[in-house]
């Protein structure tokens, strides 16, 4: 499982060359990524499984220790951390509104202030639906980076390739999770 993950992180962040948007005749912005789940779950109960470090890294990271109030600062985990093939990346939350709105910037450089012109903004609202919730993830700031267009058509698709393979992760785990109580 662990070596599942790192290959997944890795997809995210080695940088391979792309072909250039331009030159390919692709039209896509690469601006904000989105995406919308329903989870049988209570929305205080997904808040919890995306936001606390121990539920975290059932369906995300290897390992996570980060403080999840606003303003909390962490890093998340993937790979063994001792391997130098490990990625720590720095986590900074932005908004924690329990039960319906987390969000946290990360990919910012260690030991810099996350901004948006160095870091992503990733969004969870969560909204009561039925005895559900839909989650609804945003992901924003990829153009701000002003990263080469190569490198953000690869960005833009590693990051939607990894939450297309960790939020059907999340909905197991936390309906496994409530199924429990």
């Amino acid at each position: 499982m662990c070596n599942q993950r790192l290959r997944i992180w890795r997809a995210l962040y080695y940088r391979d060359v792309q072909p250039n948007v331009a030159e390919s005749g692709l039209t896509m912005e690469y601006g904000n990524l989105e995406r919308e789940i329903r989870i049988d779950a209570s929305p205080e109960v997904v808040f919890e499984v995306i936001s606390s470090p121990e539920h975290l890294k059932e369906w995300w990271p290897d390992e996570a220790d980060l403080d999840p109030s606003a303003g909390g600062t962490g890093e998340i985990v993937f790979g063994d951390r001792t391997s130098p093939e490990a990625n720590v990346v720095q986590v900074t939350v932005v908004e924690a509104e329990p039960p319906r709105l987390f969000s946290f910037r990360w990919t910012h450089p260690k030991g810099d202030a996350p901004t948006p012109s160095n870091s992503l903004l990733v969004t969870f609202r969560l909204e009561p639906s039925g005895a559900g919730t839909v989650l609804r993830l945003t992901e924003t700031g990829f153009r701000e980076q002003g990263w080469e267009v190569a490198v953000l058509e690869e960005q833009y698709q590693e990051h939607s390739t990894g939450w297309d393979y960790f939020l059907p992760r999340l909905v197991k785990y936390t309906e496994r999770l409530v199924s429990k109580s």
